[in-house]
């Protein structure tokens, strides 16, 4: 342990040096840093590629689960997206320096409140190598360096990501300790990060519930904690068939194995043709795992139990529950939900408006899928997670979220009596 607490202390020095660069570079020069990265990410498709086939084909062995591989894998299509994000983020507005409001008190001086780098972030994630290129990416645009504690499952795909974006920001004038990645695998390097007061001014956890359970209870660092996307739709009486069947197929099974799929299907015991929705589900290959009276729609549902309710699948898995209308959605979900996207499909105004105001989650939607729960669906470009806390950021965390502010006054020789 005592090695690993050097080596963070180590690297959040090195870090804070960078900071200090970043927070005063200016927007074009963080713009070009990202260009080069994105650059150098195709530049190195092969070794990238070849570096992801070694994790994948250790996930298979050690026998990861088909959720856990689709966020491990890499393609070309992929990999392109990924640079392409990080084009994307350096096309964004810069918000370091920006006036949130301005106002003069009874004592005349001019005050501003401006936005600012956070500073040292340290991003503890688990098998999602693009968050290795999107964290860099928001980090650096927002004036922040990061310091990467990527999960052992990517960790060749990790370094080769990590390599071309030091490169390239390097290549372009900028310092290359401004993204960082922890070189072990040592869970240790974890604990060193979490008690690392006064060296990072935020931790940020992204994966599973048992990794944001750790950070929340070890950590000496302030959190932005990203839970996990125990996910609701609920089918209104005054939903249409056809609209309510493609956005439950979409919302559960466009990709099971991310935090925005939804876990958990309510419908009014008012709406006509429910048998339609859990039919389209079961024939798409979905287990649906029902309440009594969705039991009875299809003999090829199985009996819920209470755990159900309360379950991130991650999988082509999703309960299902009647209800008696939205009161009894709501109550549904603010006893079960994890407060990260919920969505109504209804045509019914009065309906939907009640169910977004009273549903306390980070995202809520009315007749779209759950699966826009998405940074750059939200044109915010790339996302360094989905926070369903209530403080400092909340839904896609992006480049605002990376930032604080500080309060600039300027006077006239004011001296206070």
């Amino acid at each position: 342990m005592a090695d690993t607490t050097a080596l963070i202390a180590e690297m959040a020095r090195a870090a804070r040096i960078a900071a200090r660069t970043l927070s005063a570079a200016p927007t074009e020069a963080k713009a070009a840093a990202l260009r080069s990265a994105a650059h150098r990410l195709r530049a190195s498709r092969d070794a990238i590629l070849a570096a992801n086939a070694e994790d994948m084909a250790a996930g298979e062995a050690n026998g990861l689960s088909g959720a856990m591989l689709d966020r491990l894998r890499l393609d070309e299509g992929r990999l392109e997206s990924i640079a392409a994000a990080v084009e994307v983020v350096a096309a964004l507005p810069d918000p370091v320096g920006s006036i949130i409001d301005r106002s003069v008190p009874a004592n005349g001086i001019a005050l501003e409140r401006v936005r600012v780098p956070l500073g040292v972030i340290g991003i503890i994630y688990e098998s999602r190598p693009n968050v290795t290129a999107d964290a860099a990416a928001l980090g650096l645009m927002a004036g922040n360096a990061v310091i990467l504690r990527g999960g052992s499952e990517a960790v060749h795909s990790n370094r080769a990501i990590h390599t071309a974006l030091a490169d390239g920001i390097l290549a372009a004038g900028l310092p290359a300790d401004a993204v960082q990645l922890v070189p072990t695998q040592d869970r240790s390097a974890v604990g060193a990060m979490l008690g690392a007061a006064g060296l990072l001014d935020i931790i940020i956890p992204r994966g599973g519930k048992s990794l944001v359970a750790r950070v929340q209870s070890e950590a000496r660092v302030p959190v932005l904690a990203h839970l996990d996307g125990n996910n609701h739709l609920y089918i209104d009486r005054a939903a249409d068939t056809e609209m309510a069947r493609a956005i439950a197929i979409n919302a559960k099974l466009r990709r099971t194995g991310v935090c925005g799929s939804t876990e958990t299907i309510l419908i009014d015991r008012a709406f006509a043709r429910p048998q339609e929705i859990v039919g389209a589900l079961l024939d798409a290959g979905c287990e649906v795992r029902g309440d009594a009276g969705a039991a009875r729609l299809d003999s090829r549902i199985v009996p819920a139990t209470p755990i159900d309710w309360d379950t991130e699948y991650l999988d082509a898995i999703v309960a299902v529950a009647m209800v008696d209308g939205v009161e009894d959605a709501i109550a549904h979900i603010a006893a079960h939900s994890s407060h990260h996207t919920d969505a109504i499909v209804t045509a019914d105004t009065q309906a939907a408006e009640r169910f977004l105001a009273e549903v306390d989650s980070a995202i809520v939607l009315w007749n779209a899928s759950t699966q826009y729960a998405d940074g750059g669906e939200f044109g915010l470009g790339a996302e360094i997670g989905i926070s369903t806390g209530r403080l400092h950021a909340r839904g896609p965390v992006a480049l605002e979220g990376l930032t604080t502010y500080k309060w600039v006054g300027r006077g006239q020789g004011q001296c206070r009596p």
